[in-house]
């Protein structure tokens, strides 16, 4: 063997340990391989996170107004169909079904209030010339809310279309004055001139007069309207409403003297009402 051989073979010798450490080993390449599959194998399913439980149930109460009375209520509604509108929309896409429970009084459109001084404002003893009875009513609906337009965005107005019907219960109870000529008297055919008398009435009567003597008459009713929503958390409730009701009751209801009485009333209603969902 030559010199110049001998060298070459020395230079290999020397450049061959410097050559494999720099190139990757089959294992290194191995672990590099296995780390990628890792990254891309798409058969790995991320954990899923849980969103807040739905909502089911709700409870509210408010103040109605009539345009022949007011009244007070209270809402029961059971929540439905919120999981149709996805995960981030259930609790404000939903319907409702509805039980409500109401007391109003209904007044006659020809009341006028005698014997005060200050528009709106009534004195002691002042009274309704010619009143017959005050007309209570307590009802029971059954019905819904139903989804018309609204936004998921919290702040912002949901619009639900409201429909129920049930049964009314009409509470007549005898209006009573204190006359001159008789006392604490409830109106009657033979003592129409006396009733109807301003210069023979001191006064109304107390309201407890006549308590005893209510008179029940059943009858039905149904309403529709249109419920704003303006709540901005998603577990309470702050609304308003506005739509028109009616009555039916098996016998005529007497208010008024001089006026005919009626089985039907049809009136238009707002009302504002405070709650909470769960």
């Amino acid at each position: 063997m030559d010199i110049r051989a001998k060298y070459i073979l020395l230079l290999l010798a020397i450049a061959l340990p410097w050559i494999s450490e720099a190139q990757p080993s089959k294992i290194q390449y191995r672990d590099r391989l296995g780390d990628s599959l890792k990254l891309v194998n798409t058969a790995v399913k991320p954990p899923k996170v849980k969103g807040p439980k739905a909502l089911r149930g709700e409870l509210s109460g408010g103040i109605r107004l009539n345009t022949d009375g007011y009244g007070i209520f209270v809402d029961k509604g059971w929540l439905r169909g919120g999981e149709l509108f996805g995960q981030n929309n259930k609790d404000r896409f939903f319907h409702v079904r509805l039980l409500q429970f109401e007391l109003l009084e209904r007044k006659h459109p020809k009341e006028i209030r005698s014997n005060t001084s200050i528009p709106g404002l009534s004195q002691p003893g002042a009274y309704i010339l010619g009143k017959i009875n005050n007309f209570y009513v307590f009802k029971a609906g059954y019905g819904g809310r139903r989804l018309i337009a609204g936004k998921p965005d919290p702040g912002n107005i949901s619009i639900h279309w409201v429909y129920l019907g049930g049964f009314a219960a009409g509470l007549l109870k005898p209006y009573y004055l204190e006359l001159y000529s008789s006392g604490e008297t409830k109106y009657s055919d033979s003592l129409v001139r006396e009733f109807i008398s301003p210069n023979n009435i001191i006064g109304r009567a107390p309201f407890t007069k006549g308590f005893d003597e209510i008179k029940f008459v059943p009858g039905i009713h149904l309403k529709t309207g249109l419920h704003f929503d303006f709540a901005t958390g998603r577990k309470s409730v702050m609304a308003l409403e506005v739509g028109v009701n009616g009555e039916y009751y098996t016998s005529k209801i007497e208010q008024m003297v001089g006026q005919d009485p009626r089985a039907y009333f049809f009136a238009f209603y707002g009302s504002i009402q405070f709650g909470k969902r769960w």
